[in-house]
Parts: structure tokens; sequence; C-alpha cells
């Protein structure tokens, strides 16, 4: 039988289990797959956590690439053998998935399908926050936290390729090493960032600060922003944002303060066009995607022991 990552009771990662499952035939408008790489994100950590709450026992992962071994009745667009993606299916932690044909998306010859399952939910999120949440212009003065992730790399290059420029905060030498070949023109340490946030614009203040830390440097962040900036936090991966009083809003210059979220931007126009340009980018040589680790399936707790104790760069890979 396949395996699968299966949560019965949320708590740390030991709750995850890799465990047989049933696997049925693709229904009306599904299409099966065997599972080459299922990509590891934060998001997955919060469903595994209780954090946002899902109905246990459950599988966990959204993310992944692998090739179409049988279609169900009705599908057209895709047929066996084909390579597709994906990134809002649950349960993508696993050897084999059924899943609904209008989440597989196909992946483009030269485009490699450890990239293709690394990619999309952070690219996707990336894209959303630099085209549409706050749409970065030329010249525009952009700070990115935790800018060595996988979301912050791709931030730091989509912003680039809009002709910001970019203040990065990362944690380590070797990170800010990472952010700086993505192209960030500053790199810094998170003690006093806004501070330096300053210093980078002449007293100014930034147009917009890309945010998915949280609790740490919220503070700061909204310290960092310009009048009518944006604050777009998109993450908590150093716990919840506590209450905020929208008075400091208006203290700081009538700063513009957005929680976004994947869904919000992901119509099917949407998804065909992010999707689009995302691989067109990596096709054409202008959108790297670090692929930081490789764990095989049956270690998917060692995974998020390491992305939540920040030992990570760039996108973590399940192989089944």
């Amino acid at each position: 039988m396949p395996k699968a990552v299966r949560v019965r009771q949320t708590g740390g990662p030991e709750a995850l289990e890799l465990v047989d499952v049933e696997v049925p035939a693709p229904g009306d408008g599904e299409v099966a797959v065997d599972v080459q790489a299922a990509g590891v994100n934060y998001i997955d950590t919060y469903h595994r956590s209780g954090m946002y709450p899902l109905e246990t026992p459950f599988g966990l992962g959204l993310e992944g690439a692998g090739v179409v071994t049988a279609v169900g009745p009705g599908v057209t667009d895709h047929k066996v053998g084909d390579r597709v993606s994906w990134y809002t299916v649950q349960g993508s932690y696993a050897e084999k998935l059924i899943l609904p044909t209008s989440d597989a998306i196909s992946v483009p010859d030269g485009v490699d399908t450890d990239t293709a399952a690394a990619l999309l939910l952070q690219g996707v999120t990336a894209h959303y926050l630099v085209a549409s949440t706050y749409e970065v212009k030329e010249g525009d003065p952009i700070l990115v936290h935790a800018a060595a992730g996988g979301v912050g790399l791709l931030l730091v290059q989509l912003a680039k390729a809009r002709g910001a420029r970019v203040l990065a905060t990362v944690s380590t030498p070797e990170k800010e090493q990472l952010a700086r070949e993505a192209g960030a023109d500053e790199v810094v340490g998170y003690e006093d960032f806004e501070k330096h946030a300053r210093e980078f614009t002449n007293g100014e203040g930034m147009a917009a600060v890309y945010d998915g830390v949280g609790k740490t440097t919220f503070d700061g962040s909204l310290k960092s922003v310009r009048r009518r900036g944006f604050l777009v936090l998109f993450g908590a991966s150093s716990g919840a944002v506590p209450p905020v009083d929208p008075q400091r809003l208006n203290a700081q210059g009538s700063i513009y303060l957005t929680r976004p979220t994947s869904k919000d931007y992901s119509s099917p126009e949407e998804v065909r066009w992010r999707t689009a340009e995302l691989f067109n980018e990596v096709k054409a040589g202008k959108l790297s995607v670090r692929i930081g680790g490789r764990y095989p399936l049956g270690d998917a707790r060692k995974a998020h022991e390491d992305l939540q104790a920040r030992k990570t760069t760039g996108k973590l890979l399940l192989i089944p």
C-alpha cells in the first residue's frame, strides 16, 4: 500500500506519522498522480499544531509535483504521463494522490519536477504580494524580512525585477550571502533593522515592508514604513502579532496594514496568470528557486523541526 503522512492529534513535529493509506481510483474530474516531490511550507506547521484547525485525522501538505497515472471520467485537460504540479491539495505528503484536475497545473518543458514542486505555493505568494497586495513600482524602497527563506528569496527577485530597491533582513552570514545573490541591495540583521530602514531611505521610510516573521518584527516593521506606506503581514513564523490599536497606524503616518491570504488572490484567472509568469521566469533563467533540503517522506518530522528552528534556507522538499 502507498504511504502518506497523517496527523491524528495536533501538536509538535512528533504528531506526524507515516502510515499506509488506501488510494481510490480517480472519480469524475479527478486525476491520480505518483508524487515525485512534496513541498514543505510554514502553513503546514500551522495545520499540524492546530493554529489553523483541520478536522482530525488529516493528511498534511498542500503542494507537490508528479506524474499522472490515471484520469477519471470527464478529464480532458490532462492525460496519463503528463507532469503536473499543485499547491492547494491537502494531504500532499504522500506517495500517491488523487486531485481535482482543476488543481493540476501542467509543468512545462524546461522546468524540472523538483523545481515545480518547490515553486508554486511560495511563488504564487511572492507574486501576489508584489503584483497585487502592494504593486511594487520602479524605484520603490522595499524591506523583505527573512530574505533567505523560500518566500523571501522569491520576493527579493520579483521585487528587483520590478525595479525596487531592496533592503533584506537575515539571521546569519550564510543567509546574507543568499539574499545578496538574489539581488538585495543591502542586507542587515534583525537588531535595529528599523534604524537601517530609515538610513536606507534617507529618513523617509519604506514604501512597503513584507513581514512573514510576525511577533518579533512587527513593531520595528511598523516604524520602518513611510507615510501612507504598506505593512504587509503575510506570516507569523515567530508567533502571532498581538491585537493592534488602529491609532498606531494613524500616528505612524496613515499606514496601511494588511494580512493577506492566498485564497483571496487566486481566482482561476489569477492562478493562470501567476503560475504562467513564474514558470516563464524560471525557463528564462530570471527566477532562481533554491531547494535548501531534500528529506525522505518518512523524515517529515525532521523537516518540520529544521524549518521551525530556522536552520534552513530556501525550500524544503519531501521525496517519496
